[in-house]
């Protein structure tokens, strides 16, 4: 009898563990993306904040919104990874900007 190859059970059953596997995972992964979302915004604001100084550090002055940094090549854009809008405050530091009601 030749040797050298997989059974069809073989094959079903390392099939069937992977499948068990991805039904465990997948549901992990995505109940966890709204807490990923918001650490990418947290970093995002992070950097811009960076961003100010050092734009601060090169002109003597802060940046009068966060549209001058971009025209700058300081940030290659202006918003979170998930889409929230980003402002510079009046402290100078960046903060989310307020969501706009839709009334």
């Amino acid at each position: 009898m030749n040797e050298k190859g997989f059974t069809l059970i073989e094959m079903m059953i390392v099939l069937l563990i992977i499948s068990v596997l991805l039904i465990i995972t997948i549901p992990n992964i995505t109940k966890n993306q709204t807490t990923v979302r918001s650490k990418g915004c947290q970093a995002f604001l992070k950097m811009v904040d960076a961003q100010i100084q050092s734009y601060e550090l090169d002109n003597n002055a802060p940046p009068s919104d966060i549209d001058v940094l971009v025209t700058e090549k300081y940030l290659k854009q202006k918003s979170c990874p998930d889409g929230t809008a980003v402002i510079i405050g009046a402290n100078g530091e960046a903060t989310e900007a307020p969501a706009e009601d839709e009334s």
